[in-house]
């Protein structure tokens, strides 16, 4: 154990000094992003995408606003074992004739675009164009937060999740099962496969209600792991002294092989070398879910964050040698579903989240900044009076039934702290208000040569991100 953790040390250090030595002629920035379910991960990468190669639309990515980027292409993405992120059927769904949202991410993928950029500054005019790489990796957020399970053993990650699912509407078939289940009685197959069964359905109802702590993360995107005794688990009461062939013993065996064999090789070959990174939150599906959700999400973002701060985490201390991401962008997405007046309470809320985890993460070097987008832009803006009152609406095609429709979904509050404080106390429910979400279709655009899909603040999300490096 101790020759494997020396020799995967000595191999990042290697690969960091040949990625440094090649990033001098050619910078390259690996760029991930993640996001909690439905967060809108592979419409935000395609958006990003498709408004850097045809930039009409990016006005605040200063690079582009003063006309030194020269060009801007697609390449093969320099990892061969990884799949190529599939921009062009992405774009096709979300831009075509009958515009669909496209499929969500299932797995890791890749994609490189390469920029040709001017440098500015004094020297501007002695040197030439130089290209800058952006190597943007896709992956489930359900991975992100696996990072939680590494410094925990079985029985305490065990204790944790039952914990937390008393009072779950959605955990009563669970707990129930695993309440008359003998942890210490030998092992019985076909009652591990169905006790993994009963956890598994409930992680998908959980994440289906809004909740954002569904780990472990390959419970619910196997891939050809599925039924495998690495995903035959699930949390249990705890027994004294149980023995060898015990359920308990092979369950907590299995967990600690999920650590070593699912998760661990997911950070150490693509995690390690991420560079920048993108957290995508559906803020207001959670705050239509209602208080829980807020909290549940709350906690699941301060966990995240642990996962870019090495020196809090024993796993990511020994796995990174010192390389730290150098800039997280928090972002609450599905801003077009609001109208623009109330684009800062949803900031305000996106920051208030994540402040308190950045507190308890004590990033050291990493620059965050939180945000509020659209990657892409599905209804407009428009004033109704409804009972002598004005509302501020948006209007767009429903997903349901293709309908157009104008939404109001609730006031936010000006100050966070009235969501936030009643999701930390517990509360059922909002008690002054209630919040509507509306889920609607991509609308139909017909894109002008240069322009690339409609979005909401993607220019300032790429600013962020890259700027320094054009």
């Amino acid at each position: 154990m101790v020759i494997s953790t020396l020799a995967d040390g000595v191999a990042r250090q290697i690969e960091a000094a040949s990625d440094a030595v090649t990033g001098v002629f050619e910078p390259v920035v690996r760029l991930g992003v993640t996001g909690l379910a439905r967060s809108g991960k592979t419409v935000f990468i395609t958006s990003l995408v498709a408004n850097l190669l045809d930039r009409g639309r990016m006005p605040q990515l200063v690079a582009n606003a003063e006309g030194r980027i020269e060009a801007a292409f697609l390449q093969p993405q320099p990892d061969d074992l990884v799949p190529r992120f599939d921009f062009e059927t992405h774009l096709a769904a979300m831009t075509g004739q009958t515009p669909h949202w496209p499929e969500s991410t299932r797995a890791i993928s890749e994609l490189r675009v390469s920029l040709r950029v001017r440098p500015n500054g004094l020297l501007s005019g002695f040197q030439g164009a130089r290209t800058v790489h952006l190597d943007i990796v896709d992956y489930p957020g359900e991975w992100l937060l696996d990072l939680g399970l590494m410094d925990k053993s079985f029985a305490q990650w065990s204790v944790e999740v039952l914990e937390r699912l008393k009072g779950r509407d959605e955990a009563a078939e669970y707990l129930g099962l695993v309440s008359a289940m003998d942890g210490a009685a030998e092992l019985d197959e076909p009652k591990a496969q169905a006790l993994a069964a009963a956890f598994t359905e409930y992680l998908h109802a959980a994440r289906g209600a809004g909740f954002s702590d569904c780990t472990p993360g390959r419970f619910l995107l196997p891939g050809d792991l599925a039924g495998s005794p690495v995903l035959t688990f699930a949390p249990m009461v705890a027994v004294e002294k149980p023995g060898r062939r015990s359920m308990w013993r092979t369950f907590e065996k299995r967990f600690e092989a999920y650590k070593a064999q699912v998760v661990k090789p997911f950070f150490r070959d693509h995690f390690a070398r991420i560079d920048r990174q993108v957290v995508l939150v559906d803020v207001l599906g959670a705050i239509h879910a209602g208080p829980r959700a807020v909290e549940d999400m709350r906690g699941g973002l301060a966990d995240t964050l642990a996962a870019f701060r090495p020196g809090k985490n024993a796993f990511l201390k020994r796995l990174l040698m010192g390389k730290r991401v150098e800039k997280i962008l928090f972002a609450a997405t599905k801003a077009d579903h609001l109208h623009h007046s109330q684009h800062p309470q949803l900031t305000n809320i996106m920051q208030a989240l994540t402040r308190e985890a950045a507190d308890r993460a004590q990033f050291a070097g990493a620059s965050t900044e939180a945000l509020s987008l659209a990657a892409l832009r599905a209804t407009v803006e428009e004033t109704v009076t409804h009972e002598g009152q004005k509302l501020d609406c948006v209007r767009g095609r429903l997903l349901e039934d293709g309908r157009q429709a104008a939404f109001y979904p609730g006031a936010l509050p000006q100050d966070a702290s009235a969501l936030l404080n009643p999701a930390k106390e517990g509360a059922e429910r909002w008690l002054e208000r209630d919040y509507q979400v509306m889920k609607f279709a991509p609308a139909a655009n017909t894109l002008r040569p240069g322009d690339g899909p409609p979005h909401i603040r993607m220019d300032r999300a790429a600013q962020f991100l890259i700027g320094d490096m054009l």
